[in-house]
């Protein structure tokens, strides 16, 4: 699944390629929009909520709506020049096209794609955590919201988008490495969950801008994190093997010698 960082990312992309543009045609192929046409509406905005994608949008008439979507495990925006050809992925998965003069937007297998009035957004994305990579993160309270599920294992908790929102099992795997943490300790065993959400916001952070996630500071995608990814190899740490198991429905890297597990676990 696209981490936070992905999808703001596809977000600052889309506000570049369509962002303060008319749509002159659109295409959407799903049902329950199939008969929606956005000819003359202006893109606003295209920004990002978590994991999920808000364009922003005017119609004719002067109300605001937006266009959400979820990029879940398969979804991807692409923006592509008039008369390119697309070619991110097959056409049968592409579930919305919008056109500008200047640019085309194509939407492939996304998931959640509706078009609500902008004042009702928060029916969509209110039950999120605080954003890692928005101007409401607020680390006390993403603190807060993990300690209240004190039995809950910290690896299933950081990827419950309504306690924090933008982390998946890149930074949940690498975040817990770099603190030391067994993935299935609980919340209530962890200590300085402050300091955990804090360092899972700063790895997001530094990774705005560019598509490489690296979480060891090197730009090459061999050495790029120290866990994820990594089953079976030597961690960078310790040369122990990198372990991958299923948590929930998740999946989670650990290495055991670095992450051992807690003696009263």
């Amino acid at each position: 699944m696209p981490e936070g960082d992905t999808v703001w990312n596809t977000a600052r992309t889309l506000q570049r390629a369509i962002g303060g543009g008319e749509l002159t045609a659109s295409d959407f192929r799903v049902p329950r929009l199939a008969t929606t046409r956005l000819t003359g509406w202006r893109v606003l905005e295209s920004t990002s909520r978590g994991k999920h994608l808000l364009l922003r949008m005017r119609d004719p008439a002067g109300t605001d709506r937006t266009l959400h979507s979820h990029l879940r495990m398969e979804g991807a925006w692409r923006a592509y020049a008039p008369g390119e050809r697309w070619a991110a992925k097959p056409a049968h998965l592409i579930r919305v096209v919008l056109r500008t003069a200047d640019a085309v937007a194509v939407g492939y297998h996304l998931h959640d794609l509706s078009l609500v009035p902008t004042s009702r957004e928060r029916e969509l994305v209110g039950h999120l955590g605080p954003d890692l990579l928005g101007p409401d993160w607020d680390q006390a309270e993403a603190a807060r919201r993990l300690a209240a599920h004190p039995d809950t294992t910290i690896g299933e908790a950081l990827l419950d988008q309504r306690n924090l929102a933008g982390i998946g099992n890149l930074y949940k795997s690498e975040a817990l490495f770099l603190r030391g943490i067994w993935p299935w300790t609980p919340v209530r065993a962890v200590p300085d969950l402050p300091g955990l959400v804090s360092l899972a916001q700063r790895l997001l952070a530094n990774n705005r801008g560019r598509w490489l996630q690296t979480t060891t500071g090197s730009l090459r995608k061999s050495e790029a994190n120290y866990v994820y990814g990594r089953r079976a190899q030597p961690c960078r740490r310790c040369a122990g093997p990198i372990q991958k198991a299923e948590q929930g429905e998740r999946v989670t890297y650990w290495c055991p010698r670095c992450q051992p597990k807690p003696d009263d676990a």
